[in-house]
């Protein structure tokens, strides 16, 4: 099931897509893809998509979650990556937050910040949490999620590493955390970790890999940071992303404004951003 969001900002409603590609109304069923309508997705299954409303033309889609209280993120999780920054592959998970103002739609434009000299681009495989998860172990980890989606981890290199502090505020600008289009339910990804990913600037190629050569996996992950704090329905993991961010290259490669930003994972689904200033 790809479950949606679609309407103007602030204003979305639920849907999902039904097997044609047309968009379904979910409003006479649940409120919001959110809290505890996530927990409980079997009801959604049941539903018969060809009596909900159809959708017309083409609305805006919005983050494929509601009322997401935790925007996590794992830094260096692909070896390569972690050469292409000249940093060593970390000895556990690196946790970081971007703050939830940051989220938007999947198609929803990049606004490079006042100051910017250095905005980035990140493919990467955000897991939703569908179920409360506190001290569990590796192998219950997955059935804890309530589904997959692409995100794009847009960053400030300067403001990320160049300044004094933490990540945070290189990660946390208004719309550097494009999610969407679907929320993809576990039964149509039957291994998170063998889906492929990329990213196109300006229609080249600058990110071509997969989630296979994660160093530490979605399982791993969830089981992780449950043991320092508990993850709640509708809590986003950002899972990292493999080489070939504008950072790493030689000379380094940065966003401006008019660039059109083109990126997917495998069976759930495109973004395509175009770079504004703000």
């Amino acid at each position: 099931m790809k479950l949606l969001r679609y309407g103007p900002k602030g204003q979305e409603k639920p849907g999902l897509l039904d097997a044609s590609g047309t968009i379904r109304d979910l409003s006479a069923h649940v409120a919001d893809l959110s809290g505890a309508v996530l927990t409980d997705l079997d009801r959604l299954k049941a539903i018969d998509p060809a009596t909900l409303p159809r959708v017309e033309g083409s609305p805006r889609l919005g983050p494929c979650v509601g009322g997401t209280g935790k925007f996590i993120c794992i830094g260096l999780n692909y070896a390569d990556h972690a050469a292409e920054s000249g940093l060593q592959v970390p000895p556990e998970p690196v946790i970081f937050m971007k703050a939830t103002s940051a989220i938007c739609g999947p198609d929803d434009p990049i606004l490079i910040p006042r100051g910017s000299q250095k905005t980035d681009w990140e493919v990467e495989l955000g897991v939703v949490i569908g179920k409360p998860a506190k001290y569990i172990s590796e192998d219950r980890a997955l059935s804890h999620v309530a589904g997959y989606c692409v995100i794009n981890d847009v960053s400030e290199r300067a403001f990320q590493t160049e300044r004094a502090g933490q990540w945070t505020k290189g990660k946390s600008c208004d719309n550097f955390g494009q999610t969407g289009p679907w929320l993809v339910t576990p039964d149509e990804v039957p291994d998170p970790q063998n889906l492929g990913m990329w990213l196109k600037v300006n229609g080249e190629t600058m990110q071509n890999g997969s989630t296979r050569t994660m160093v530490y996996g979605v399982a791993h992950i969830i089981a992780y940071l449950s043991q320092f704090f508990t993850l709640h329905p509708g809590d986003i993991i950002s899972t990292g992303t493999p080489p070939g961010v504008g950072m790493g290259m030689k000379p380094p490669r940065y966003l401006k404004a008019g660039d059109v930003v083109e990126l997917g994972i495998e069976g759930l689904g495109t973004q395509k951003q175009t770079c504004v200033q703000d």
